[in-house]
């Protein structure tokens, strides 16, 4: 294809969250789209959709929507990326896609751009985005691999209701206002009350449990290995990225109350000794990094930081006191090697990281591939 200054774009999945936080992407990013095509099911064809000033009609999914589109990016779901990505590609245009389809096949590259660019010499029209969950954790890990490489990543998700759709974020909203409602001191318990699922309104199942005032440790399908689907999902494309296909990787993934924006707590053990302070300097220079790390003054990331943001921000950063210290003989004696200040320094490392998930874990990191694709050409 022919460098061109501005290139014809279609969003596969258009209406949905993901879809219409990618047309605010490539909006706020200037991206040089010449002509936009909004794609989506039957049930939305007629609707307009605002780009960059003026309002386009959302068009049926079909195979003659890829007809002169140069860059499709698509957030429709696997079952419909395995239908249209090879009939876009056909057609001639380069595929992002959102879904998990093609993100383990051998010649799919999957990208984080602040931390696997070079792998996008390899793609053949089709690159994978990553689960959103994979790209928060790697854009804050993969400078930290870089320092002092990794041996073991354990990571506990805190993921909010927006990842499972819009069904899981309104049956939010319904849950907590109808549990306030019946709320009753006498039983401190926050519950919607079964009877009102089957009254005068219907609650919508996107999540398989009440979410409101509670936890879910359920997120996606459970396998034969009792690990979710989701869990798995880490568990891969973590090693994809890295190109660490042994690193050794357990994930405990869960739905939490909160309407945009992912959190994790992740432990890694480093083959060099890193301290605290040392990882802080490191992830402060960081592309796509913001540090608040002030325990002193409560300063800390949290969803509401992240909600609306391209960055991902990481805090609570502390030596993890479970992991071994440097097997160095004359550090063992002395109980242990020190970084500044006097703080222990072990082959392991606590932190905290909030990114938003339908932004960076999702729509921002599809443009900046694109962005990656018509930079190389």
């Amino acid at each position: 294809m022919a460098r061109k200054k501005r290139y014809n774009v279609a969003v596969v999945g258009a209406t949905g969250a993901v879809g219409t936080e990618m047309l605010r992407v490539l909006e706020a990013r200037r991206f040089p789209v010449g002509k936009i095509r909004l794609l989506a099911s039957e049930r939305s064809e007629g609707r307009r959709l605002s780009f960059n000033g003026s309002l386009y009609r959302v068009e049926p999914l079909d195979t003659r929507a890829f007809d002169e589109i140069d860059l499709a990016l698509f957030s429709a779901g696997a079952i419909r990326a395995l239908e249209f990505a090879p009939e876009a590609l056909r057609r001639g245009a380069i595929v992002v896609d959102n879904s998990s389809a093609f993100r383990l096949e051998n010649d799919v590259p999957l990208i984080v751009p602040e931390v696997n660019p070079h792998a996008l010499d390899r793609h053949h029209g089709l690159i994978a985005n990553p689960n959103c969950s994979a790209i928060i954790m790697l854009v804050a890990l993969k400078p930290l691999h870089d320092a002092a490489r990794i041996t073991r990543i354990r990571v506990s998700t805190y993921q909010s209701v927006s990842g499972a759709g819009a069904r899981a974020m309104w049956q939010l909203y319904e849950e907590t206002k109808h549990a306030l409602r019946q709320f009753e001191v006498r039983s401190s318990k926050f519950e919607v009350h079964p009877k009102l699922r089957t009254s005068r309104f219907k609650l919508p199942t996107g999540l398989p449990q009440q979410i409101a005032f509670n936890l879910i440790p359920q997120v996606d399908v459970f396998l034969e290995n009792r690990y979710t689907r989701e869990e798995m999902k880490l568990v891969h494309e973590t090693r994809k990225i890295l190109e660490e296909p042994r690193l050794p990787i357990s994930a405990t993934c869960v739905r939490v109350p909160v309407f945009v924006a992912h959190s994790e707590a992740i432990w890694i053990e480093t083959e060099r000794s890193l301290s605290a302070n040392e990882a802080r300097r490191i992830l402060q220079r960081a592309p796509g990094v913001r540090v608040i790390d002030e325990p002193s003054r409560q300063a800390y990331p949290m969803p509401l930081d992240a909600a609306g943001r391209d960055e991902v921000f990481v805090g609570r950063i502390r030596a993890d006191l479970s992991a071994p210290m440097p097997a160095r003989p004359e550090e063992s004696r002395a109980g242990g090697s020190k970084g500044q200040a006097g703080e222990s320094v072990r082959n392991g490392l606590a932190l905290w990281v909030s990114g938003d998930n339908l932004r960076k874990g999702a729509a921002t990191n599809a443009v900046q591939i694109a962005e990656l694709v018509i930079g190389k050409r």
